[in-house]
């Protein structure tokens, strides 16, 4: 496979949408199927992609657990409340920590609509934070606890875009490749201790991890990682293959790779 070819590795993964409500508790209870014939605007939702916008409405993405490392004050450190956490370029740590995580070039766009009629929705607070190139998540793992990189906030703009300039992340043992991210209804809400109106994942196409994690050196422990889970059997995109997260990626690994994903908020 060249570089050139992970443009294309959505194609297996176009599934249309199925949503289980019984996998895990920390999943929203949706208000049902989007109906007949809505496979393609689920896919759009999905791909993030600049097709035309749908008449009907859709669900909110699903709501995922923030997991152990959240940083976000709910357990145990809390990277929200200091200074230097609203930022676009999140490969550095910032305040006493310099350090940059070192890993595959990677930037990821998330950008919010309104479930009702897919309208942008500008000035609302995004969280993010993923694990480094080894599979460890800054402010928690011991070999990199005193760091805070990739974690930082973003407001969306007049699109209801926005984006963040990082490092492809790893595949570590018993995950899905994954980013996390928490929305929150301003920025100060989000820095101040407010509450988050949705906590979900986004998640990683495999053709495009693979790639990654054979060609680029440091992420060695992340192919045999990869080959021992499946996005079907993963503890939180299991429940519906992660239909609905998975990223759509483009660029290659010269030049850098870019991640798009749609997300649909109910307001």
């Amino acid at each position: 496979m060249t570089e050139h070819d992970e443009n294309n590795d959505l194609e297996d993964h176009d599934r249309g949408l199925t949503f289980d409500l019984t996998h895990t508790r920390h999943r929203r209870a949706f208000l049902g199927l989007v109906g007949a014939g809505a496979a393609t605007v689920g896919g759009a939702v999905l791909l993030g992609g600049g097709g035309s916008a749908a008449a009907d409405a859709v669900s909110e993405i699903p709501s995922e657990t923030s997991g152990p490392y959240p940083g976000d004050g709910s357990n145990g450190p809390d990277a929200l409340t200091e200074s230097g956490i609203v930022r676009s370029d999140i490969r550095r740590s910032f305040g006493i920590s310099t350090t940059k995580a070192l890993g595959q070039p990677f930037e990821f766009k998330l950008r919010l609509v309104d479930t009702a009629d897919l309208s942008p929705l500008a000035g609302y607070a995004v969280y993010a934070w993923h694990c480094n190139r080894d599979g460890e998540y800054s402010m928690y793992s011991s070999a990199i606890v005193g760091e805070n990189y990739l974690r930082g906030v973003q407001v969306t703009n007049a699109r209801g875009a926005v984006h963040f300039k990082s490092i492809f992340p790893a595949c570590y043992s018993g995950r899905w490749p994954h980013i996390h991210f928490e929305v929150y209804r301003t920025l100060a809400e989000a820095t101040g201790g407010g509450t988050p109106v949705v906590i979900s994942q986004l998640a990683l196409p495999r053709t495009t991890c693979a790639h990654v994690y054979a060609k680029v050196a440091g992420y060695e422990q992340s192919v045999t990682n990869l080959n021992r889970v499946s996005i079907s059997s993963d503890l939180v995109f299991g429940d519906d293959g992660g239909v609905r997260q998975l990223a759509k990626i483009k660029g290659s690994i010269k030049k850098g790779l870019r991640a798009k994903l749609r997300v649909p908020v109910d307001v």
